[in-house]
């Protein structure tokens, strides 16, 4: 069966940058940062008091966008059950489907479904203070012993549905009706590339008409934040200097934590065209890579080199036809130079020329909701037919020989570009998207 082309109609994202598109679009005009001091952590009690905060994002009903009175209700009535993670990834697929004027009753609920991607999620610590207070002895100590009957009940009953990884894909479902394919992918920052291409595949097989694609993630959290600066290449320290995200910088101090969401809208060509829907590009190439040495440490170099040829190849281009690559771009020192290695070995004479954009300088890296945030910036872009300049670039790190500038370029509107992603894990994917 001859696949389907498969477009996109609508964005949604919500990051440090603002829960518009017209405000996102507006900082990377103005070259204005969405990292600065934390407000929803003690900054004085972490090794760098730097993040990139989604603030304009309250979780009040308002940050879900112009919904209709029964999906208003139903996501009311379900923020309890929602972690913050949960309710960034819902207001940002409900902020597409608006953007892409598919509203209620206006999709075959059979047709329609979702693919979202996601960190795996982690419980707040107040969620067992009341049942870890009831165990504590005479002595002051934690009796195990006694969990099951005086700690159990005093958990929550539903607090597990907070925090479950598939629950973004579940509550977008029902709140819209959508009964087609739902997926939930959670490969750490690699997971809105891997979401992407499930859904692109998904529908150009026949399997759906509508797809609701995107990610949520942060290192924004009581305890993510801890876990962060324990395993991470975070920045730390005081000075304006850590609270700056320069990948591919000579002088970047390393990655900035960050919290937020992104989603699209995608369609079958047929199915945007018959309802008149503008289309906004379309995606015709994905892929999802492990790199790996004999030794089972991550080759992160060989999956991206790997992921990158693999994409072209689904898409039917070679890398002369890339307008632009969107690079995952972390800001630690080890992470850029593998990004740097598997990108020169792939783009080869070509490393020189090759526009490469880094936009979590911007805003940090969001985890899992990074990868689809990007390729909104891309799409935008390529509408305006301005590539913003990676912030703050300034020194180039000669380990680091791509093509990264400080000032915005001129693209083209209907060229193509890639959005890379990879986790510290070695798993790479990528997406191709033409615009129009």
């Amino acid at each position: 069966m001859q696949s389907r082309r498969v477009v996109i109609t609508g964005m949604g994202q919500i990051s440090p940058l603002g829960m518009d598109l017209e405000s996102f679009t507006n900082a990377f005009d103005s070259g204005t940062s969405g990292i600065r001091k934390i407000e929803s952590l003690p900054g004085d009690a972490l090794p760098s008091p730097y993040a990139g905060e989604a603030r304009e994002f309250t979780g009040n009903i308002a940050d879900f966008g112009d919904v209709d009175k029964n999906a208003m209700r139903s996501i009311r009535k379900n923020l309890k059950v929602m972690c913050r993670e949960i309710q960034m990834g819902v207001a940002a697929a409900q902020r597409a489907l608006q953007h892409g004027g598919l509203g209620s009753g206006s999709f075959d609920p059979e047709r329609c479904g979702v693919i979202y991607g996601s960190d795996y999620m982690m419980t707040l610590p107040e969620e067992f203070d009341k049942a870890t207070a009831a165990c504590v002895n005479g002595s002051g100590e934690f009796d195990f012993e006694v969990w099951a009957e005086k700690g159990l009940p005093e958990v929550n009953p539903l607090w597990l549905l907070k925090y479950l990884p598939n629950m973004p894909a579940s509550h977008i479902a029902i709140f819209n009706d959508m009964r087609g394919p739902n997926n939930s992918i959670t490969l750490r920052e690699a997971s809105a590339g891997a979401a992407l291409g499930e859904a692109m595949m998904t529908i150009a097989r026949g399997h759906a008409d509508v797809i609701v694609a995107g990610s949520t993630g942060t290192r924004v959290h009581e305890t993510r934040t801890c876990h962060s600066y324990l395993q991470d290449p975070i920045a730390k320290g005081t000075d304006e200097s850590c609270g700056k995200c320069l990948p591919f910088d000579l002088n970047r101090k390393g990655m900035i934590i960050g919290e937020g969401a992104g989603a699209l809208l995608l369609e079958s060509l047929e199915h945007a065209e018959a309802r008149g829907a503008k289309i906004l590009g379309e995606v015709i190439g994905q892929s999802i890579c492990t790199g790996w040495n004999s030794d089972r440490s991550p080759n992160r170099p060989a999956a991206i080199v790997n992921a990158m040829n693999m994409v072209c190849r689904d898409a039917g281009i070679s890398a002369s036809d890339i307008g632009h690559i969107n690079a995952h771009g972390l800001g630690s020192q080890q992470s850029d130079w593998d990004e740097a290695e598997g990108l020169t070995k792939f783009l080869g004479d070509s490393v020189k020329t090759m526009p490469v954009v880094a936009m979590k300088s911007y805003f940090g890296n969001l985890g899992a909701g990074s990868g689809v945030i990007e390729v909104i910036g891309s799409l935008l872009a390529m509408q305006k037919k301005q590539l913003p300049g990676t912030l703050g670039y300034s020194t180039p790190d000669p380990k680091c020989e791509l093509n990264v500038q400080a000032d915005s370029q001129e693209i083209a509107s209907d060229g193509v570009f890639v959005s890379l992603n990879f986790s510290p894990q070695g798993q790479a994917s990528a997406i191709a998207i033409r615009g129009v």
